[in-house]
C-alpha cells in the first residue's frame, strides 16, 4: 500500500497536466447543504454528489459501494454490520436521511444503508463535516442524504436482470409514467446471494456460505397544481435477511456459558415514507412542509443463545417547516422548524420507550463579487438529554474567474441512543448522559488547473464527551476525546477521452485521551474511476487504496493495507437493450475491513470477497 501511494504524486501530475479534452461538468446544483436547493458552486460546506447516470455508468450496485468513492469516507463490516467513517467520526456520528428522513436505529444509531435498493436511487449527496446548524443531532461526521427515484412524464417500463458469481441473482421492475401535472414511479426488486464464509473458520457451524436476501418496493408521486404549487408522496421498503457467522459460539470452557453451535440470521425491515407540499406565497418567500415516518426493525434468529427471536423496532415519526427568503440578489435567508418523536418496541426492558425533539434553525448568505458569507444557528431542545446549541460561518473569496477559497467553522453534536440511555438492566445504560459535541476548522480551495477541476480541504475537528464503556462503573459515561485532522482532494479531469475521478484523503484520527490512533481508521485512502465511452460501448476501471489500520484502541495489532482493482464494460445494443458486464476485486486479493472476539481473547478477521463477477441486461422498451 505504501509503495502504491508513491505513485501518487505522478498520477496527479499526469491527471492535470496533460488533461487535452472538455471536463465532465459535476453535478450543478445541492438541497442537503443548507436543506433548499441551490447551485453547487454556492454552498460553502464540502460535499460530493452522485447522479442517477453516475451510479448506472459506475455500474454501483448497492449505496455503500457508490460512497466508497467519496473523499474522507471509509467502511467497514463487522459480520456484515456496516460502520461508515466519514472523515474518521464513528458511524453513528453520521446523520443518514432518505428524502429528508432520518432511517438510523434509535438504539444502536447506525443507519443500514447496505440495505437499500440502489434502483430507487435517483441522487446521492454528502456533506463532508459538520452540519448540526442545519440538520440537528448526529452530523458530527457529515450528512448523507438518498433522494429515491423522480417520475418522468410519459409511460417507461424497465426491467434489469443480473446474475454473478456465488449464485447471485438480482432482478428488478420499474414503471414510470404521467404527464405535466402528475407523475409516478414504481419499482420492485429482488435481490440475493448464496454468499461466501466471513470468516473462514471452522468452529461450531462457521464452514457454511453467508448469504443474504433483500426485497423491495417503492413508490414516489408528485402533482403541480400550478406553476408556484406542487406536492409529493414517496414510500420505500426494504426487508429480507442477512446471515452471519456464529460469532457467539462455541465459548471456551472458562466461559461463564455456552451455548450450542447455531446457523445465525437477522431478519430486517427498513422503510421511509415522506411526504410534502411547496408553494410560493410571495416573489421572495417560498415554503416547504414536510411529513414523515421511518421504520427499522432487526430480529436475529438461529444463533441457538437466549437472544433468538428478540426483536428490536424503531419507529420515528417527523415533521419540518422550511422557509427560503430572497431578501435581495445579495441576501438569501432560510428558516426552519423541525419535529420528531422516536418510539422503541422491544422485547428487552427498556427503561424508557419514547423520546421527543424540537428544532428551530436559520440560516443566511450574503454573496457578491467580492465574497460571500454564511451565518446559522440552530437550537435543538430534546426531552431526555437536554438543549444543544449549533453555529456554523463560512467566508468564501474568489481568486479570478478560476479558484475559490473557502475559510469555515462548523459545531455538531451526537443525541445519546435508546441504548445510552435505558438500556435494559445490566447492559450499562446512564440517563445521566449528555451529547457528544464537536467543533469543525476547515480551509477549502476549489479551483481548475489545465481543465481539470480540483477541489481540496484542510480539516481539524474535535471531538468531546464521547459516550464510551466505563468498566469501573459498568456503565456507559461521557469519558472519551477525539481529534481528528486531514487533508482531502477531489479531482474531475479528462485524459486522452477517458473521464477521471480521484478522490485523497490523508487524516490523523487520534483518542486525546491515550494519544492513540482510533481503530479501523486507514490514515491514507485514494480512490479513481477511470470511464470512457466508444459510442455504444464503454469501459471503465475503480482503482482503490488503504494504508493499515489498527484492529484494537490499544493499537498493538493491525489489520493490513490493501488495493482492489474492479472493471466494468457495457454495451448498448439498442435504444431499448443495455447490457452490464462488471468484476470487482480482478487480483482477487485477500483482506478484511473488521473483526470479532471468538473467545473472549483471540480475534478473528472478517473476510471480504475475493474476484466476482456480475452480468446484467436492462430492457427499457420504446413505447
Amino acid at each position: 500500500m505504501k509503495n502504491s501511494l508513491y505513485l501518487l504524486p505522478a498520477l496527479l501530475a499526469t491527471s492535470i497536466a496533460h488533461a487535452n479534452s472538455p471536463v465532465d461538468q459535476l453535478p450543478d446544483t445541492l438541497v442537503t447543504a443548507s436543506r433548499v436547493e441551490q447551485p453547487r458552486s454556492a454552498a460553502l460546506a464540502a460535499n460530493t454528489v452522485f447522479t442517477r447516470s453516475d451510479i448506472e455508468r459506475l455500474q454501483a450496485r448497492s449505496v455503500p459501494e457508490l460512497l466508497s468513492r467519496v473523499p474522507g469516507l471509509q467502511q467497514n463490516r463487522n459480520g456484515g454490520v456496516p460502520a461508515y467513517f466519514l472523515r474518521g467520526s464513528n458511524t453513528n456520528q453520521t446523520l443518514v436521511l432518505v428524502d429528508g428522513q432520518r432511517i438510523a436505529s434509535t438504539t444502536t444509531g447506525i443507519a443500514r444503508i447496505d440495505y437499500l435498493n440502489i434502483d430507487n436511487v435517483e441522487r446521492v449527496e454528502v456533506i463532508r463535516g459538520p452540519r448540526s446548524s442545519v440538520f440537528g443531532a448526529d452530523a458530527i461526521g457529515g450528512v448523507i442524504q438518498i433522494f429515491t427515484r423522480q417520475p418522468e412524464a410519459g409511460l417507461q417500463p424497465t426491467l434489469r436482470l443480473g446474475a454473478g458469481t456465488e449464485r447471485t441473482f438480482e432482478r428488478s421492475v420499474n414503471l414510470s409514467g404521467g404527464n405535466q401535472a402528475t407523475r409516478f414511479a414504481l419499482g420492485a426488486s429482488l435481490d440475493e446471494s448464496r454468499g461466501f464464509d466471513l470468516t473462514r473458520d471452522n468452529a461450531g457451524n462457521d464452514n457454511d456460505r453467508d448469504g443474504y436476501r433483500n426485497q423491495s418496493l417503492y413508490l414516489n408521486l408528485k402533482h403541480s397544481f400550478n406553476t408556484d404549487w406542487s406536492s409529493g408522496l414517496s414510500l420505500s421498503d426494504q426487508r429480507g435477511k442477512n446471515e452471519f457467522d456464529d460469532a457467539f459460539n462455541p465459548f471456551p470452557a472458562t466461559a461463564p456459558f455456552e451455548f450450542p453451535p447455531g446457523n445465525p440470521e437477522d431478519q430486517f425491515r427498513v422503510s421511509s415514507y415522506h411526504a410534502h407540499l411547496e408553494g410560493r406565497l410571495s416573489p421572495v418567500w417560498t415554503s416547504r412542509l414536510e411529513a414523515g415516518r421511518s421504520f427499522d426493525r432487526n430480529k436475529t434468529v438461529g444463533s441457538g443463545s437466549p437472544w433468538d427471536d428478540n426483536s428490536i423496532a424503531t419507529t420515528r415519526y417527523s415533521g419540518s417547516w422550511l422557509n427560503q427568503l430572497a431578501l435581495a440578489p445579495e441576501h438569501q435567508l432560510t428558516l426552519g422548524s423541525d419535529w420528531h418523536r422516536d418510539r422503541l418496541t422491544s422485547t428487552y426492558d427498556f427503561s424508557k420507550t419514547r423520546r421527543e425533539n424540537w428544532g428551530l434553525f436559520a440560516q443566511h448568505r450574503w454573496s457578491n463579487e467580492q465574497f460571500s458569507t454564511e451565518l446559522g444557528l440552530r437550537h435543538d431542545d430534546n426531552q431526555h438529554f437536554g438543549t444543544e446549541n449549533s453555529f456554523n460561518a463560512a467566508l468564501a473569496i474568489p481568486v479570478g474567474d478560476w479558484q475559490q477559497w473557502v475559510l469555515s467553522y462548523a459545531e455538531g453534536f451526537r443525541a445519546p441512543t435508546f441504548n445510552d440511555l435505558y438500556a435494559p438492566p445490566g447492559w450499562g445504560g446512564n440517563p445521566d448522559l449528555d451529547a457528544e459535541t464537536s467543533k469543525n476548522w476547515e480551509l477549502q480551495w476549489r479551483g481548475q488547473l489545465a481543465q481539470a477541476e480540483v477541489e481540496a480541504s484542510l480539516f481539524h475537528n474535535t471531538i468531546k464527551d464521547l459516550i464510551a464503556w466505563n468498566p469501573s462503573t459498568a456503565q456507559v459515561e461521557n469519558i472519551n476525546r477525539a481529534r481528528i485532522q486531514g487533508a482531502e482532494a477531489a479531482i474531475n479531469t479528462s485524459l486522452m477521452g477517458w473521464n477521471s475521478r480521484t478522490a485523497i484523503t490523508v487524516i490523523d484520527p487520534r483518542d486525546r485521551d491515550t494519544g492513540n490512533t482510533l481503530q479501523l481508521r486507514a490514515k491514507r485512502t485514494i480512490s479513481q474511476d477511470l470511464d470512457r465511452q466508444w459510442g455504444a460501448f464503454g469501459a471503465g476501471a475503480t482503482w482503490q487504496a488503504f494504508s493499515q489500520r489498527y484492529r484494537n484502541p490499544s493499537n498493538d495489532d493491525t489489520l493490513a493495507g490493501y488495493a482492489t482493482l474492479d472493471l466494468r464494460a457495457s454495451w448498448q445494443a439498442n435504444p431499448s437493450l443495455r447490457w452490464d458486464l462488471k468484476v470487482q476485486n480482478l487480483f482477487d486479493r485477500d483482506y478484511a475491513l473488521g473483526t470479532h472476539s471468538r473467545d473472549w481473547v483471540n480475534q478473528l478477521n472478517y473476510r471480504e470477497p475475493g474476484r466476482t463477477g456480475l452480468l446484467a441486461v436492462t430492457w427499457t422498451p420504446q413505447l
